[in-house]
């Protein structure tokens, strides 16, 4: 096994565009760490300077403790695994994955040993004399699969190997890709834009933006929090509400549009810091989840809306509503178009599904404020000291 630790990383191109920027990242022995971030955000690029198939500019990157920015993909050895699976059509599952123990010129008897081997690990029995367009697209990921890790590599790199499959498999191959994973045990860096897919598949997480890297923590601590705006939107589904909000003289209270927000003390022991921004402007972020609504039993500071939009969901009501402040949204937070356009003052709020509510209405909002973020206007960080 090995880890793999990137330090100050740069890609600049030749037409002067600095795709990934002083890029510091450790993946440990057996970890799953993911790589998350919107379109362009510089992931791939960095999955692919780990590989060997992109030059590192300046920094250093390390393999298993050992500089490796001047050798070869083969000389690394790692293994990748790419969205479109990259198939032999012409070849039995069986070959397709002891291909390139065949290129090492393997003795036939250790390469169907090991083929066997790993078709029992992927669940590919079954298929191995079958060609790969006699397979699902979610057997054809796992033949991808297979032929990385017939090879036993001290790293795995998967290029958003599951961006191809529809919504359904996709969550039944997220528990694939973790328990091969776990059963290999070796050091992965999975590149993904699917919040979700992060959230719910790594170890920790490394989002991204712009090519810099915005923060790396365990997905619950992303979650919890969040050390910018883009972060606090980037992370969650539905995203989290922001909005331009002011703080009260005695920075005892926000006000929210015409709406007022008393804070509790307890706030204030894990946010002392609010305290130096009495009567100036911060960013405030509430998650869906936070905004219970107030008829169903729920207590706290209240937060009124128009109904404008309910998706019955079953499990819960999604709510969007409207309130009187601007609404803030960084640039490439969201991959949802809809939010993305969102107008000043739009939010979203789950709820209980017994909630009796109508489109045109009112509605009274609980606010949970242990879950509030508050940022700072102009540098966008968190507040916490």
């Amino acid at each position: 096994m090995a880890t793999v630790d990137m330090e100050k990383v740069n890609k600049v191109y030749e037409n002067g565009f600095h795709a990934v920027k002083d890029f510091t990242l450790d993946v440990a022995e057996g970890e799953f760490m993911v790589l998350v971030g919107p379109s362009g955000c510089g992931k791939t690029t960095a999955l692919r300077m780990v590989a060997g198939l992109e030059d590192i500019t300046s920094g250093l990157l390390r393999i298993g403790g050992k500089v490796v920015n001047d050798e070869t993909p083969k000389e690394r050895d790692i293994a990748m695994v790419f969205q479109n699976y990259a198939l032999y059509p012409h070849m039995t599952v069986a070959e397709n994955i002891g291909f390139a123990l065949k290129l090492r010129k393997l003795p036939k008897a250790d390469i169907a040993a090991k083929v066997k081997q790993t078709a029992e690990i992927l669940g590919l029995t079954d298929w191995l004399d079958r060609k790969p367009g006699q397979l699902s697209g979610g057997q054809r990921q796992r033949v991808a699969m297979g032929r990385a890790v017939v090879r036993e590599p001290s790293v795995f790199l998967m290029d958003e190997p599951l961006s191809n499959l529809d919504a359904k498999l996709r969550v039944q191959m997220r528990a694939e890709v973790q328990r091969i994973q776990r059963r290999i045990n070796v050091a992965t860096l999975y590149v993904t834009h699917d919040q979700v897919e992060a959230m719910t598949m790594g170890d920790r997480v490394a989002v991204m933006r712009s090519g810099t890297l915005q923060q790396v923590d365990h997905p619950q601590t992303l979650y919890d929090h969040p050390d910018n705006v883009f972060v606090a939107a980037f992370i969650g589904s539905p995203a989290m509400n922001l909005y331009e909000a002011t703080m009260s003289e005695d920075a005892r209270a926000v006000k929210l549009g015409s709406q007022t927000l008393p804070l509790p003390d307890d706030l204030f022991e894990a946010r002392p810091g609010l305290t130096r921004y009495g009567s100036k402007k911060v960013v405030l972020g509430v998650r869906p989840e936070h905004l219970p609504a107030a008829h169903d039993g729920a207590t706290g500071p209240t937060l009124v809306g128009n109904v404008d939009l309910i998706e019955a969901l079953g499990s819960e009501l999604v709510i969007h509503f409207t309130i009187d402040a601007p609404r803030v949204q960084p640039e490439g937070a969201t991959t949802d178009d809809e939010d993305a356009t969102a107008h000043a003052g739009e939010g979203v709020a789950r709820v209980d599904p017994t909630t009796k509510v109508k489109v045109g209405e009112r509605i009274t909002f609980a606010v949970n404020t242990e879950g509030m973020q508050f940022f700072d206007m102009e540098t966008d960080k968190a507040i916490w000291t």
